[in-house]
């Protein structure tokens, strides 16, 4: 059993890869046979790239607690911010690769940058005072949270230069797919439109992939470094190191939870270095998880340059186009293009309440699985595998479900897809509420401030790794509802010499959307945290409503 509980993670990443590796066969075989050739190597360069991006992700609120002592409102604010920056510079990006017609250019460059910042991290910087002592409230300190921020914000720009140029260039690949197909007649022009929905999904499965395995990435390297210092890995362990070296008050929950932090207990005599010793230790196995963060960005750049060939250029082609258009077509054009670009502003509206509620992954969800779930023998971050795992075994059987819809011509429309979405998202709150309810639990702040034995004479415990399969499996569905769908939507709607930027409005909402997730950790913390998934519960459920009443409108303009 000690064995077991010693090596459960890289027991469980092997029987992931093991569910994995069949399903990507599966989905390389369905794209090389059904889709438009660029696909598969715009999928491979993208799961780089997120293999890279979900390490940081999994891990980069409770760095920022763990490293810099920060309270959870303000590294999930900080947390907010970036994820905004991701998302709102792939607006940029866009317009720049509209604007200079070099999508290829602006991709690459995008994951240089990233590389960047990647290195930036990967450097183990601490502030201490003249003992040696890790300190926390010098100018040395906040020197080195300046340094952090600024390379969140590369990692940001290079993200917003990749990301949504990538999209658009997949949505290319399917407007020439389908132009090819019209050739052939109506009947294969129909089949070839249904396959743009199944293969932003299959682009969406990628990037899951890369996000399933790269969770267990930094865990992994802290655990075994932590062993290698006489330590043993805590998650409640850093905010009381940084506490004690801020007050010097030695709780019962400190000696308790220091007593099943090192190996050795005898060398633990000196409280202060041994907290300082911890906490650098402790961060110095997640800066090693940055290195591999920018190896995975080089694989991708390399990738993306050797198969740069498969991919089109859209702006070029137009060029030529729009030279043949007469007035009255033009005139034409202009009034559909101000429907398609209405009919876009409202489903980002929804999408940016969809966002709020599921990126709580990194914020809300992810302190619950710190604070109330037991992390006794998985990290908390390791949730932050189970909705790409869903993804990628869910993804084939919705697309079955909706296929064999539109074989018995009873087929769901994208917005109509949306809207369920949002409900099925609202199930896991609903859950998370009554669970909260049931077990009578107070906000965080006050949970973590409990020993052993208050827990007990209070009848409160910590839940099994259960819980949080639960929450990611109704999440993962509504995100396979909305957030491919969503790209093909858009794909959909896009006016063609505007490909990257719709993306990127796209890409903005979600930002505005992550602009305000920090709002999760501040309810979780002031109040029974059932008040907070209440909240997101009711987001849910009113962005279904809204969305059900334009359905039609919708359909009628991306018929």
């Amino acid at each position: 059993m000690e064995f077991l509980k010693a090596n459960l993670t890289i027991v469980l990443l092997c029987v992931i890869l093991a569910i994995v590796i069949p399903f990507l066969i599966f989905y390389l075989r369905t794209a090389k046979r059904d889709h438009p050739k660029g696909l598969i190597a715009a999928a491979l360069s993208n799961m780089g790239e997120r293999f890279g991006y979900y390490i940081m992700n999994a891990i980069l609120l409770l760095f920022l607690v763990s490293k810099f002592g920060l309270p959870d409102a303000t590294a999930g604010l900080i947390y907010s911010v970036f994820y905004f920056g991701i998302y709102v510079l792939a607006l940029v990006g866009g317009i720049i690769a509209d604007r200079t017609q070099n999508y290829h250019g602006t991709i690459q460059w995008g994951l240089v940058i990233m590389a960047i910042g990647y290195v930036a991290l990967a450097i183990p910087l601490f502030s201490r005072n003249a003992d040696g002592i890790i300190a926390d409230g010098n100018g040395a300190w906040w020197g080195i949270l300046i340094f952090t921020c600024a390379a969140l914000l590369m990692i940001a720009f290079g993200n917003g230069l990749f990301k949504g140029n990538l999209q658009a260039l997949v949505g290319q690949l399917y407007d020439n797919f389908e132009a090819e197909a019209a050739k052939k007649g109506p009947e294969a022009l129909a089949e070839a439109k249904d396959r743009r929905d199944s293969g932003f999904q299959i682009f969406y499965v990628f990037i899951n992939i890369g996000g399933v395995i790269a969770p267990f990435v930094a865990p992994l390297l802290r655990t075994w470094w932590l062993k290698a210092h006489n330590f043993i890995y805590n998650a409640d362990m850093p905010a009381l190191c940084h506490q004690f070296l801020k007050d010097g008050q030695v709780t019962t929950k400190f000696t308790e939870t220091m007593g099943n932090s090192v190996i050795d207990a005898s060398a633990a005599t000196d409280l202060t270095k041994f907290c300082s010793d911890y906490i650098g230790v402790y961060n110095q196995g997640i800066h090693f998880a940055f290195i591999a963060s920018m190896i995975a960005m080089m694989i991708s750049l390399i990738v993306f340059f050797t198969q740069k060939k498969k991919f089109p250029q859209p702006a070029k082609k137009l060029a030529t186009e729009v030279a043949d258009y007469t007035p009255e077509e033009k005139a034409a054009m202009a009034k559909e293009i101000k429907q398609r670009i209405a009919a876009l502003f409202a489903v980002l509206g929804i999408a940016v309440f969809f966002w709020l509620s599921f990126h709580q992954n990194g914020q809300s969800l992810m302190v619950f699985a710190r604070d109330f779930v037991n992390s006794e023998w998985l990290a908390p971050e390791i949730t932050q595998a189970l909705n790409p795992l869903f993804v990628i075994i869910l993804t084939p059987i919705v697309m079955g479900i909706f296929a064999s819809l539109a074989r018995k011509g009873r087929g769901v429309s994208t917005p109509r897809k949306i809207a369920l979405g949002m409900f099925i998202a609202g199930i896991a709150y609903l859950f998370l509420m009554v669970l909260s309810l049931a077990n009578g639990y107070p906000s965080g702040d006050e949970f973590r401030a409990m020993d052993s034995s208050a827990m007990a004479a209070a009848g409160l415990h910590k839940q099994g790794y259960w819980v949080m399969f639960v929450v990611y499996f109704f999440l993962t569905v509504a995100e396979l509802f909305i957030s491919p769908l969503g790209l093909s939507f858009v794909s959909k709607v896009a006016p063609r010499h505007m490909l990257g930027l719709c993306q990127g409005l796209w890409l903005a909402a979600t930002a505005i959307g992550n602009l305000m997730i920090w709002i999760g950790p501040v309810m979780y913390n002031a109040w029974p945290i059932w008040i907070c998934w209440a909240v997101f519960l009711a987001v849910c459920l009113i962005s279904m409503s809204v969305m059900l009443g334009m359905v039609k409108w919708l359909e009628r303009v991306t018929a």
